[in-house]
C-alpha cells in the first residue's frame, strides 16, 4: 500500500539502499583521493626536510653560512605560511581538527575550495621550516575537506554531510601514520559527540581509512612508521610503574593544554608584523637546531635516536623541556600543523627518561626503558587529547608492538582518568570552544 505521496514502503527501501551504496562508493573515492594527496604531501615534506639541513656546513670559518641559509629558509617558510592562512583561509591555521568537529556539529562551514589548496601548500612551508609540528593535523583537515568536496561535486543529500566528512577525517589520519585502525578509532572516540553512528557510516569510515592507507603504502611505503624493537611483556611485577608513569603524564597533559591556549592568546593579542614574528621564531629554531637537530622538527628522527639509546638521561631531560616549549610556540604562532607528532615525541622522550630512572632503581623489574617510550606515546595522547583508545591504537600501529597492549592500557587509562579528575578538558574541545566564544568566522 502506498502513502499519500504515492511512494510505497518498497520504493523507500530501494531508495535507501541506493543511498547507502552511494555512500560506500563515495567513501572509497574519498579514501583514494585523500591517500593520493597525503602521499604527495609526505613525499614533498621528506624531500624538503633534508634540503634544509644541507645548508648547515659545519665549518668554523663559514659559521655565517651555517646561520644565514637555515634561518632564511625557516623564516620564509613560517612567514609565507602565516601569509597564506591569514589572507585566504584563517580556518586552515593549526591542526584544523577542531574545525572538523565544528563542521560535524553544523557550527563551522567547510570551504573546501579555499581550504584544500591553502592547507596543503601552507602546511608544506610550515612543516619543512623546522617548526615542531606534525603532518597529521593537515592531512585530517585535508581529508575532511575532500569529503565535503565529493559531497558537493556529486550533489549528495545533506544527510551525507556528516559521514562523508568523518570518512575524510579518518582517511587523513590513516594516511599520515600508515595507521588505518587508528583513523577509525579516532573518529569514533574523539568525535563521538559529533559523528552520526549507523552501520553504513561506520562501514564508510573503514572503507575510507583502508583505501587511503592502501594508496599511501603503494606510493610511499608500507610497514610501521617507527622502527623500534619488538618487545614482549611477560613479567607483570612492573605494571605498577606504568600506573605511576601515567600519573606523571596526566600532569604533563594539563600543563601542555593550558600553555598551548595561552600561547595562542599571546600571538593573537600582540600587534606585531607577521614578518617580525616569523623572524623571531626563525632565529630561535635556527639557534636551537644548530645546537641539536633533535630539538627541532616534527620528531621522527628524534624518536629513532631516543629508541637507539643515543641520549643520556641529562640530555633527555633537556630535550624534553626544549621540545615541550618549542612545540607550544610552534602551534601558537598560527601556522598550519598538527600536535600529534610533537606530543608523541614528548611521550617517547618522557618514557625513555622515566624508564631509564626506573631501570636504575629497579633493575630486576625494568627489562628495557624503551618499553616506557612506547607507553609514553599512548599516555601523553590520553592526557592531552583525552583519547586513550586512539593513543593505544596509534602506539601499537606505529611501532608494531602488539604485545605491549597490557602496559599501554595501564598507562593510558591512568593518564586519561587522572587528567579528567583534575579538570583537564580535551584539547580540541577547548580549541573549538575558544573559536566559538571569540566569534571568529571564516572570511
Amino acid at each position: 500500500m502506498g502513502n499519500r505521496n504515492g511512494t510505497s514502503s518498497k520504493d523507500r527501501s530501494v531508495n535507501l539502499d541506493i543511498r547507502n551504496y552511494k555512500l560506500l562508493l563515495n567513501a572509497l573515492l574519498i579514501g583514494v583521493i585523500t591517500g593520493l594527496l597525503s602521499s604527495i604531501f609526505r613525499l614533498v615534506l621528506a624531500r624538503l626536510s633534508t634540503f634544509r639541513t644541507t645548508f648547515q656546513i659545519g665549518q668554523a670559518d663559514q659559521l655565517w653560512q651555517d646561520w644565514f641559509w637555515p634561518m632564511l629558509f625557516t623564516f620564509f617558510g613560517i612567514w609565507f605560511s602565516i601569509f597564506l592562512v591569514k589572507k585566504y583561509a584563517p580556518e586552515a591555521a593549526g591542526s584544523g581538527i577542531q574545525e572538523i568537529e565544528g563542521a560535524l556539529d553544523g557550527v563551522r562551514a567547510v570551504r573546501w575550495r579555499k581550504v584544500l589548496p591553502i592547507k596543503f601548500f601552507a602546511s608544506i612551508f610550515s612543516l619543512s621550516s623546522g617548526l615542531l609540528l606534525g603532518r597529521e593535523g593537515p592531512t585530517v583537515q585535508i581529508g575532511a575537506n575532500v569529503g565535503k568536496m565529493v559531497e558537493d561535486v556529486f550533489k549528495q543529500s545533506v544527510e551525507e554531510d556528516n559521514p562523508l566528512i568523518s570518512t575524510g577525517a579518518a582517511s587523513g589520519l590513516a594516511s599520515a601514520f600508515n595507521a588505518p585502525f587508528s583513523g577509525i578509532i579516532f573518529v569514533i572516540e574523539e568525535m563521538n559527540g559529533h559523528f552520526k553512528f549507523n552501520f553504513y557510516s561506520l562501514a564508510a569510515l573503514m572503507i575510507g581509512a583502508g583505501s587511503a592507507d592502501m594508496v599511501v603504502r603503494f606510493l610511499v611505503g608500507s610497514g610501521p612508521i617507527l622502527k623500534t624493537t619488538i618487545f614482549t611483556f611477560e613479567d607483570l611485577s612492573g605494571l605498577w610503574l606504568f600506573v605511576v608513569f601515567g600519573l606523571i603524564l596526566s600532569f604533563i597533559g594539563i600543563a601542555f593544554n593550558k600553555l598551548l591556549i595561552e600561547a595562542l592568546d599571546f600571538f593573537k593579542k600582540i600587534r606585531i608584523n607577521p614578518m617580525v614574528i616569523a623572524l623571531g621564531i626563525a632565529f630561535v629554531i635556527t639557534a636551537v637546531g644548530l645546537y641539536s637537530e633533535d630539538m627541532i622538527g616534527s620528531g621522527y628522527s628524534t624518536i629513532a635516536n631516543a629508541y637507539n639509546d643515543s641520549f643520556t638521561l641529562k640530555f633527555l631531560l633537556a630535550l624534553f623541556v626544549v621540545r615541550f616549549f618549542l612545540s607550544i610556540m610552534s602551534y601558537g604562532s598560527g601556522v598550519p600543523g598538527g600536535i600529534f607528532t610533537p606530543l608523541i615525541t614528548l611521550g617517547v622522550i618522557s618514557g625513555m627518561l622515566f624508564g631509564g630512572m626506573a631501570q636504575y632503581f629497579f633493575p630486576d623489574v625494568v627489562q628495557d626503558p624503551a618499553i616506557f617510550g612506547v607507553a609514553g606515546m599512548a599516555g601523553i595522547f590520553a592526557s592531552t587529547i583525552r583519547a586513550p583508545l586512539t593513543g593505544l591504537a596509534l602506539s601499537v600501529e606505529m611501532t608494531a608492538n602488539y604485545e605491549l597492549i597490557l602496559p599501554l592500557i595501564f598507562t593510558a587509562v591512568t593518564a586519561s582518568v587522572c587528567t579528567t579528575m583534575l579538570g583537564n578538558a580535551p584539547i580540541y574541545s577547548i580549541l573549538l570552544k575558544r573559536i566559538l566564544n571569540k566569534g571568529e568566522t571564516a572570511v
